[in-house]
């Protein structure tokens, strides 16, 4: 028995079908878990923290525990780093977690790649465990809403939803796609009880600054004139200074990202509209399944209708950004690997603009040159990106 369990599992075939397809992404995900876990705890132990932000957020808590619910007059210290590391490391093994489930559930890109992801981004390690930015926590809440919405827990998702917002305000750049979906999948009655929850959780959240000075909490929440400094940026770095800080080129980029939302409005909403069809049929099927205990049926393209507006809704806000700076890169760093997968690019084109980005992001500091290459892996990915879900589109009402 022992030799036909190693003919079976040890060969160059099942190695291919291991690595190459989505066939065993379960069991990539949990070697994979295993190895980060190893990885970060020695990460921790053996390379130096760097100081950027921590202390800000420290001054925020402290002053909020000590009764201070003026927004703008949060201020003291904290210095338990050590400590701190290994939550953060915590945290970014439940990222993990989520986000493979999310790929597992999808099955939309080979095994390989969430071994590149893990491997291949000495960025994201460091700001997870080495920068202790609080993207990490936005990003974990907004990947535990995408899983809740995926099993049709939408209330509890949305106010996931809602805290990741309250943690970071870049997690509402999904907002057009959700919105979306929640029209959809639950109607517009239910739209508008979703909407309301994520409002109550707003609210809560924020009752003891607004109930002392609301208008310090709302300036200092909503900050959108907020100037973001030229040496920080990465992707604008080619730019004079000048221009940088301008409001009409903040217009521009503003119009820019709601003209290629309307662009892509189709796309997204007839994908989560066959969602809201095809969840209907699944859960009627899965029911049947469990009722004459019949073999699961591959659903991965129910859930790949869902995933890919809300990663591209994301990837659109991010290419319009103003300014992305270092720790920016985990808001899309995890959702690359699918967009890519969701073009019609050879896998050699693929992992090269990913490459790119990467090299981009590890530019320190950012350079003219790495800035352009930036906007040029974006812009690629974005035109086929188009190009290939449109088509597809077009060729589904040929066939009709």
């Amino acid at each position: 028995m022992m030799k036909k369990w190693f003919n079976q599992y040890f060969n160059l075939n099942f190695f291919k079908t291991f690595v190459l397809t989505s066939n065993y992404l379960k069991h990539v995900s949990i070697i994979l878990l295993i190895g980060e876990i190893i990885l970060s705890v020695l990460i921790v132990k053996n390379v130096k923290y760097t100081e950027i932000d921590w202390l800000a957020y420290m001054q925020e808590v402290e002053g909020f525990l000590n009764g201070t619910y003026n927004y703008s007059l949060l201020k003291d210290k904290g210095t338990d780093i050590r400590i701190a590391q290994y939550i953060f490391l915590g945290l970014y093994i439940i990222s993990l977690y989520l986000i493979f489930r999310i790929y597992i559930l999808t099955k939309k890109v080979p095994a390989y790649m969430l071994i590149f992801m893990c491997c291949t981004s000495y960025r994201v390690h460091s700001l997870y465990m080495l920068r202790l930015f609080n993207d990490p926590f936005a990003m974990a809440l907004l990947y535990l809403s995408l899983n809740l919405f995926l099993n049709n827990k939408w209330t509890f998702g949305s106010i996931i939803y809602s805290l990741a917002v309250s943690v970071k305000m870049n997690i509402l750049l999904f907002s057009p796609a959700l919105f979306i979906a929640y029209l959809s999948v639950l109607g517009t009655k239910d739209t508008i009880i979703q909407i309301t929850i994520c409002a109550i959780v707003q609210l809560l959240l924020g009752s003891p600054f607004l109930l002392t000075d609301p208008v310090a909490y709302i300036k200092g929440s909503f900050d959108i004139g907020r100037v973001f400094l030229h040496k920080w940026t990465v992707n604008w770095r080619f730019l004079p200074e000048i221009l940088f800080i301008n409001t009409k080129f903040h217009i521009l980029l503003l119009s820019l990202h709601l003209i290629l939302l309307l662009i892509f409005a189709k796309i997204a909403i007839t994908y989560l509209q066959s969602y809201a069809k095809l969840k209907f049929v699944e859960n009627d099927v899965v029911k049947q399944i469990k009722k004459h205990s019949t073999p699961d049926i591959n659903m991965s393209t129910v859930s790949q209708l869902f995933i890919f507006p809300m990663f591209l809704a994301n990837f659109i806000g991010i290419t319009c950004s103003r300014s992305l700076h270092y720790q920016f890169y985990i808001w899309y760093y995890h959702t690359l690997p699918y967009l890519l997968w969701c073009t019609d690019l050879s896998v050699t084109f693929r992992l090269l603009l990913l490459g790119f980005i990467e090299l981009s992001w590890n530019t320190y500091p950012s350079t003219n040159i790495s800035s352009a290459i930036l906007h040029v892996c974006h812009i690629v990915l974005m035109y086929h990106l188009y190009k290939t879900n449109n088509a597809r589109l077009k060729s589904k009402e040929n066939a009709k």
